[in-house]
């Protein structure tokens, strides 16, 4: 494998920090667009929480009770995923967009169905808030916590074959472990990496802890839920796990090294940690 091939791998770090700064920032994003919808004053936005003044949750409905108090921006992730999924599969997309595309599917999906995953099996997160508000109805509560957990689960485990099936849109040679590996580790462990340190870093720097929206539980369950990733690239690569029968192949990962792109994505990052770190208060 040639020098220029293997940088291929500062391609996937740069789609990765932008992915990145869609995704997670984006999901806080979206609460805050939720809360100014349902008539909230916004008092901090931050990379890991939203913290805003309640509106008058008793005279909601269900359902605007579950978007207002946290579901909305999961419920949304796990849309978006879905769609961009479809275009990964329906179009003919060039190799920075398939490769940009892949890794913000993944991570979209993961922040939709990780959120139901932690939120119905752990009583953490966003969905945490959302049972809270509807304490009111306990079998409604137990019966959401039990919904959450399946689709959560199903759709985390179903994300690993996911990943897995998206590599070999990059793979020539199913039968070369070497190539396997390679593609499977700079598609999949590079987002993986970016989703862990950011969260880390963005953690201790959070007021999130402070105002005991999280905790080292949490924290944790937070990082856990990057987890398809780390699958994605060990079905791909070392495990050869349902290879595709027909031949997906269409072209190598970007093998021109786009440092415009990354040094883009370097900033965005920066960005996320040091503004939105310690968040933004108004």
């Amino acid at each position: 494998m040639s020098q220029k091939k293997n940088l291929t791998i500062i391609n996937c770090l740069a789609s990765a920090f932008i992915v990145y700064f869609i995704t997670v920032p984006g999901h806080e994003l979206l609460h805050v667009l939720t809360s100014l919808i349902y008539g909230e004053k916004i008092i901090l936005y931050s990379a890991l929480c939203v913290d805003s003044v309640p509106a008058d949750y008793a005279s909601m409905s269900v359902f605007d009770r579950i978007m207002v108090t946290g579901g909305s921006a999961s419920i949304l992730n796990a849309i978006f995923g879905i769609i961009l999924l479809i275009i990964l599969l329906k179009k003919q997309l060039k190799p920075m967009s398939r490769l940009f595309l892949t890794q913000l599917t993944g991570a979209q999906l993961v922040q939709g169905f990780g959120y139901f995953l932690i939120g119905g099996l752990f009583s953490v997160g966003d969905w945490n808030n959302v049972c809270t508000a509807l304490a009111d109805n306990p079998g409604l509560v137990s019966t959401l916590r039990i919904i959450l957990s399946v689709i959560g689960s199903g759709g985390i485990v179903a994300l690993f074959f996911i990943l897995n099936r998206m590599s070999y849109y990059f793979i020539e040679n199913k039968e070369d472990k070497k190539e396997r590996v390679s593609v499977g580790f700079n598609l999949h462990m590079t987002i993986l990496f970016v989703g862990i340190i950011v969260n880390t870093i963005a953690t201790f720097l959070s007021p999130a802890i402070k105002m005991g929206h999280s905790s080292t539980g949490t924290f944790l369950l937070f990082n856990f839920m990057w987890i398809p990733f780390l699958w994605g690239f060990l079905f791909t690569g070392p495990m050869k796990t349902l290879p595709p029968k027909e031949n997906l192949f269409l072209f190598h990962l970007p093998e021109k090294t786009n440092w415009i792109l990354f040094g883009v994505g370097a900033v965005l990052i920066l960005v996320d940690i040091f503004v939105f770190g310690p968040g933004i208060f108004f």
